[in-house]
């Protein structure tokens, strides 16, 4: 059912638009309630893009251990890779990619949806007591700036017709940020 969800929200938005698809759309589509759709996505957004809920789930449930700031940025950047890998695999990211590109709305609700991955896991961070409130938001921030940087990168590789490997542009989004902020 969740896949029947997004398949038809992705099918609707390409074919009229972000604004124009309303959850009653994608409801007719497969052929259930709206109320149904609600059960499994708080909005058409999320339908749209369902991976971001699971990276903030993952991100807040990650063990940080005893590390120091940089080790936790590691431990963290790791499972975003893990991730990333995971959509990669099991969603219609290409699909998505090119939506992203070609409805600016798209970007909004990313944005949003980063707002609240930066919220969640800089405060389970801070929570936890492993970082202060400053590290904790940093932390979060970068984490989230390379899973944005690397999307993006796909995105527009995608939007251009240029074959890449999305988790390959992750990880270079890694080795790229190590060298511009190489540990002391």
């Amino acid at each position: 059912m969740l896949r029947d969800i997004q398949h038809a929200a992705l099918d609707l938005v390409e074919e009229q638009g972000l604004e124009a698809t309303t959850v009653g759309d994608i409801a007719d589509r497969v052929g259930v309630s709206e109320r149904t759709v609600f059960r499994y996505y708080p909005s058409k957004e999320h339908a749209l893009m369902p991976g971001q809920q699971g990276l903030v789930n993952a991100l807040v449930a990650c063990e940080t251990g005893h590390h120091t700031s940089s080790g936790i940025l590691e431990v963290l950047l790791t499972v975003c890779r893990e991730h990333f890998s995971h959509e990669v695999e099991q969603r219609d990211f290409r699909r998505i990619s090119r939506l992203m590109i070609q409805e600016p709305e798209m970007l909004r609700v990313a944005m949003r949806q980063e707002r609240h991955l930066v919220e969640a896991l800089s405060s389970a961070l801070l929570h936890r007591s492993v970082l202060d409130g400053l590290q904790s938001l940093l932390v979060a921030e970068v984490v989230t700036a390379s899973w944005r940087v690397a999307w993006q990168s796909f995105a527009r590789d995608e939007y251009d017709g240029v074959a890449s490997d999305p988790v390959a542009l992750f990880d270079r989004t890694v080795r790229e940020l190590s060298q511009l902020f190489p540990n002391p």
